[in-house]
C-alpha cells in the first residue's frame, strides 16, 4: 500500500478533513442567509457558525473511540484534544474576536476625528465563537465521526 492509500485509508484523518469542510460550507451558506450577502473567506476563516475547529476534533473522537474503542489511548487523545480546542474557541479567541472588533471601532472613531489615514488594515473580528457554535460544531463532528467510523 502507497502512502496515499494509507493517508486516505486512514479513517481519523478523513473524518477530520470531512468534520472541517462540511462545518465550512455549513458557515458560508449560513452566513450568506444571515447577511444577505456571499463572503468566500468564510469558507476559510473561522468563527462562525457551527465551528469547524469542534467539528473536526469530535469526528476525531468519535471515530477514535469506534475504531480503537472508548478505553483506548487513541480515544484519549483526542478527547483531550477535543476539549483543550473547543475551551480555546470560547476563551481566548473569542475574547481576541471582540477585542478586535473594539479595536477597530476605535480606529474608526480616530479617522473620523482627526481625518488621518491610517496604515493598518482592520483585525479580523470573526476569530472565536460562542458556546452555541461550538456546541453545534461538536455535534456535527460527532455525527460524521459516527457515520464514517
Amino acid at each position: 500500500m502507497n502512502s496515499f492509500e494509507q493517508l486516505i485509508g486512514n479513517r481519523v484523518l478523513v473524518s477530520a478533513v470531512v468534520g472541517w469542510f462540511v462545518a465550512q460550507v455549513l458557515k458560508t451558506v449560513i452566513h450568506t442567509i444571515v447577511t444577505k450577502k456571499f463572503e468566500p473567506e468564510r469558507l476559510t476563516g473561522s468563527g462562525g457558525m457551527p465551528s469547524s475547529h469542534s467539528s473536526t476534533v469530535c469526528a476525531m473522537a468519535a471515530v477514535s473511540g469506534q475504531i480503537y474503542g472508548l478505553g483506548s489511548f487513541e480515544f484519549a487523545v483526542t478527547v483531550i484534544l477535543a476539549i483543550i480546542v473547543m475551551h480555546d474557541a470560547m476563551g481566548v479567541r473569542l475574547e481576541t474576536g471582540k477585542q478586535a472588533k473594539l479595536i477597530n471601532e476605535i480606529v474608526e472613531t480616530f479617522k473620523t476625528m482627526n481625518g488621518k489615514t491610517l496604515a493598518e488594515e482592520r483585525l479580523k473580528e470573526f476569530v472565536g465563537h460562542t458556546p452555541l457554535q461550538v456546541l453545534m460544531g461538536a455535534l456535527l463532528g460527532i455525527i460524521i465521526g459516527l457515520l464514517l467510523a
